[in-house]
Order: C-alpha cells, then sequence, then structure tokens
C-alpha cells in the first residue's frame, strides 16, 4: 500500500499503528492525519529512536 492509500484510509489504519505503536497516543494519531513524515517523527518522540530507525519501522511496517 502506498502512502496515498494510507492517508485516504487513515481513520481505519490508526488501529492498526496503535497496536504496533503503543506509546503513540489518540492524539498523536490524528495529528498525523496519514501523513508518513508526521508519523515517523512522533514514534521516534515516543519511542527515543533515531529517525532512521523510525523510518525503517513504518516502512517495514505491514499496512493491510
Amino acid at each position: 500500500m502506498n502512502w496515498d492509500e494510507i492517508k485516504g484510509k487513515w481513520n481505519q489504519l490508526q488501529g492498526q499503528a496503535k497496536t504496533r505503536w503503543a506509546k503513540l497516543t489518540d492524539d498523536d494519531l490524528l495529528a498525523v492525519e496519514g501523513n508518513k513524515d508526521k508519523l515517523v517523527g512522533k514514534v521516534q518522540e515516543r519511542y527515543g529512536i533515531t529517525k532512521e530507525e523510525a523510518e525503517r519501522q513504518v516502512d517495514e511496517h505491514q499496512w493491510f
């Protein structure tokens, strides 16, 4: 799934993201709005990891 599709289906995919990254709050997920860069930033912030690691996790996540 590409990020245009993810953005369009973000309301349905928020639960999936919350399951994968449990430290993200509902407000975090609302702020992300299906934007990959925002999601990477929130994952990086909440988990205290590098931007590269956060990007890897987001890229490797199975969005379906």
